[in-house]
């Protein structure tokens, strides 16, 4: 980084220090705060000034984050809305949009979710069979969703739906946003091992939204569901810092959530970043395995991994265009985590397989343990990221269609 950016990054550290100190008050309603943060900019810096943000650079989020951390106070709301959802109305939506969705989305109030996915086309967005047809000023939308997160609390979606039949399966998708709370779509939560119900089934019979609810145009759907994607990745490098916490997670500590609309218990947790490395830290101090060479080198492995995944994050989110990258850094993420799981539970010994009791540490890893599967799941499987990496990296044959899709 030149000493510009350096100087750059020192006077937002500054500024967000000062506004921190005024401004932070632990008494606050988390509702207000959110708002607060939201008003101020500070929430997501490296948005336009005029969609509630201050115009910085990408890197600035972490400085962001840096400085809530120190100051003890809570971050912005954090989830599929504002991971995903805002990045896209920011670059792809319009005024409109814009003027509808960001409010809520920044000040947490309302909730979002994805409905992409599809029992008959699993981690293939692209084949996927919910319909939108259009009926005047609207959309009437049929078909089914699954692995949706949190769709029975969410009030909006972003949803890729097939406008036309007769186009290759590429070219006749389109990306909206929908109302969740209408008639027509119902979602049933569905029990994980791990006991949460994170994820739901959706039914869609014909659901309506407008028109001007279509987000990009209208056929072009497939890199905006991949931009949409993108976003995800990118949005790692601001939670890789300790102390920065999940929606969920900051609504249980707040003893309230903005919306109040989020049912106790219904997602598990997942530390993510040096929050991850610093309970897998806790765990190999406590049953005294510090010492042990083997657990070491392991431990060291997961660290340089965390910080790859951060720095890999940096650079997405600085790119202009991002491809097959979503998919390695996925799958490094992935793996990442079952390499923490493996150690911590190796560590922790038979405590490992408890939820409660001395030495579980709450059970936290032992319900990673039961989560960590569903990640080669969640956001594409395994082996449609490595599909997408041979085909478009390293140039290999397509894996054979039986159907010839």
């Amino acid at each position: 980084m030149s000493e510009g950016g350096v100087s750059l990054l020192d006077d937002i550290r500054g500024e967000v220090r000062s506004w921190l100190d005024a401004q932070w008050d632990p008494q606050q309603p988390l509702g207000e705060w959110w708002s607060n943060l939201a008003r101020s900019g500070w929430g997501f810096p490296d948005f336009p000034e005029k969609w509630f943000g201050k115009g910085l650079p990408s890197e600035s989020r972490r400085i962001v984050r840096q400085e809530l951390q120190r100051a003890g106070a809570f971050g912005p709301p954090h989830g599929i809305a504002t991971m995903m959802v805002a990045p896209l109305l920011v670059e792809m939506g319009t005024d409109e949009q814009r003027q509808q969705w960001l409010p809520g989305i920044v000040d947490g109030s309302e909730i979002w979710c994805q409905l992409f996915s599809e029992p008959d086309a699993g981690s293939d967005l692209a084949g996927a069979r919910t319909t939108a047809v259009r009926d005047g000023d609207v959309w009437r939308v049929n078909g089914q969703k699954v692995w949706t997160s949190g769709g029975h609390y969410a009030k909006w979606a972003i949803l890729v739906a097939r406008t036309d039949q007769s186009a290759p399966k590429h070219s006749g998708l389109s990306f909206f946003g929908i109302d969740m709370r209408q008639d027509g779509i119902q979602p049933k939560p569905l029990v994980q091992m791990n006991g949460s119900a994170e994820f739901n089934e959706v039914f869609i019979d014909d659901a309506t939204t407008v028109h001007t609810n279509l987000i990009g145009e209208e056929g072009k759907g497939w890199p905006v569901a991949l931009r949409t994607l993108s976003y995800e990745r990118e949005s790692l490098d601001a939670d890789a810092e300790p102390g920065i916490q999940t929606d969920l997670d900051l609504a249980i500590a707040a003893g309230r959530y903005a919306s109040g609309e989020i049912p106790d218990g219904s997602e598990g947790f997942m530390p993510g970043g040096l929050e991850a490395w610093e309970l897998l830290c806790s765990v190999i101090v406590a049953n005294g395995k510090q010492t042990d060479p083997r657990i070491r080198d392991r431990a060291v492995q997961i660290y340089t991994g965390i910080k790859t995944s951060s720095w890999m994050s940096q650079r997405f989110a600085q790119a202009p265009e991002v491809g097959a990258e979503v998919s390695l850094g996925k799958l490094a993420a992935t793996q990442l985590m079952r390499d923490w799981r493996d150690l911590a539970l190796t560590a922790l010994g038979p405590h490992g397989q408890l939820l409660e009791g001395e030495n579980t540490f709450d059970g936290l890893p032992a319900q990673i343990a039961l989560s960590v599967p569903g990640l080669s799941i969640a956001g594409g499987t395994d082996e449609i990221q490595r599909n997408i990496v041979g085909e478009r990296v390293l140039g290999l044959p397509r894996e054979p269609r039986p159907h010839g899709g």
